[in-house]
């Protein structure tokens, strides 16, 4: 099923990027640290937040991890949690593994005083108590996240990669909600999703689900918690799966039917649902202006209905710029942003009636193309059909 580059990267006990794409990786932060005129950068991640640890180190964090970086890559990374010190130290590249310590902030303090550190640069949600103690010190505190977001925005070659085996794992896990297990509820459905990908080397990011009686409709958007709900002919199921492959990841959004034809109201849906991802996509391309992609969801309007979810949002590296609402749900003043090639969106117009009582989605990630969008997924598009073998 995975050939190629994908397939190396499935059997490989631990895939690992390449030493150039390493050293690009080091590069930015070389350059954050000569921009902003800082001495070291510090990145902080803690349970999954905040990328920029994996990102220059290889460490998928799990509890709590601080990176102190020198301008020309010398780092140490100091673990919290002693038994995830090992593999730390199999995993993260080109830096010093020790544990933190009892208290992670101890950790860093110490390292900022065996370097002299006076003017530091912060990446990640560094906690306010551990900036409060580095500053009582004297040392002065820059906040580098947004720039380091920025350099984030354009993918490498070898990160779509990465991400578009994530796809191919979530286009392998949208595809068993084709099946209908009669008196399957929404947690075992979850279930389901979960065994495609885990013995791949998928990881969970997330599976919402809405069921709702086409007839009866009772909720808008895919729920963040699944339910005990049971699953029934005549029913309508749209979800939203992200899995992960190491820390790359990648969103489908689909609408199924179960075992029954669509009723007026959730075609009717679906059609502006289609068609606003279609005049979105098309604007996928170099040097697209971002409000010409919520003009674009326009139809949405026009036909008398509404969002909940986001409509467009970056990807790959967090929830990134540009993060768009439609025009009757706005996420904001929209930014000034240009759309640039190797960027990656997600499309996913959740098309719902006013009352926000029914609702379908759709959708997947884009990559940013010289003249248009390259597809990440293989999974069919469009309204797909739940069925009783």
């Amino acid at each position: 099923m995975f050939e190629g580059d994908a397939g190396e990267l499935l059997r490989a006990p631990y895939p690992r990027f390449s030493p150039a794409e390493m050293r690009r990786r080091l590069d930015v932060a070389e350059q954050l640290c000569v921009d902003h005129r800082v001495e070291h950068l510090l990145a902080y991640s803690s349970s999954g937040v905040g990328g920029a640890v994996t990102w220059w180190t290889q460490w998928p964090v799990t509890r709590e991890a601080a990176l102190l970086l020198a301008p020309t890559g010398e780092g140490t990374l100091l673990i919290q949690f002693y038994n995830h010190v090992p593999l730390a130290s199999q995993l993260a590249e080109s830096v010093s593994v020790a544990w933190a310590g009892p208290e992670t902030g101890t950790g860093v303090l110490g390292e900022l005083t065996k370097r002299g550190v006076r003017r530091l640069g912060v990446v990640g949600p560094l906690p306010w108590t551990m900036a409060h103690r580095v500053q009582a010190t004297g040392v002065e505190l820059v906040d580098l996240t947004s720039a380091y977001v920025r350099a984030r925005l354009v993918k490498s070659e070898e990160e779509l990669t990465w991400m578009a085996l994530a796809a191919h794992l979530g286009d392998t896990a949208v595809k068993v909600l084709e099946t209908r297990v009669p008196g399957e509820n929404e947690r075992e459905l979850g279930a389901r999703v979960e065994a495609t990908f885990l013995p791949l080397g998928g990881v969970n990011g997330l599976h919402y689900f809405a069921v709702n009686s086409m007839d009866r409709p009772e909720y808008g958007v895919p729920r963040q918690h699944p339910s005990t709900r049971v699953i029934e002919e005549g029913d309508v199921v749209s979800t939203e799966i992200t899995v992960n492959f190491f820390d790359y990841g990648a969103q489908i959004l689909r609408t199924f039917t179960v075992d029954a034809e669509p009723a007026a109201l959730f075609r009717e849906l679906h059609d502006v649902a289609d068609e606003a991802f279609r005049r979105i996509s098309s604007l996928v391309r170099r040097g697209t202006p971002v409000e010409e992609l919520v003009e674009a969801a326009g139809v949405i309007e026009e036909a008398g209905f509404t969002t909940i979810d986001d409509l467009v949002h970056g990807y790959g590296g967090g929830y990134l710029p540009p993060i768009l609402g439609s025009r009757s749900r706005p996420h904001g003043t929209i930014p000034d942003f240009v759309l640039d090639t190797g960027m990656v969106l997600v499309v996913q117009p959740n098309v719902v009636t006013r009352d926000r009582r029914a609702g379908v989605q759709t959708g997947e990630c884009l990559v940013v193309g010289e003249d248009g969008p390259r597809r990440l997924h293989r999974y069919p598009q469009g309204l797909r059909r739940m069925a009783t073998p």
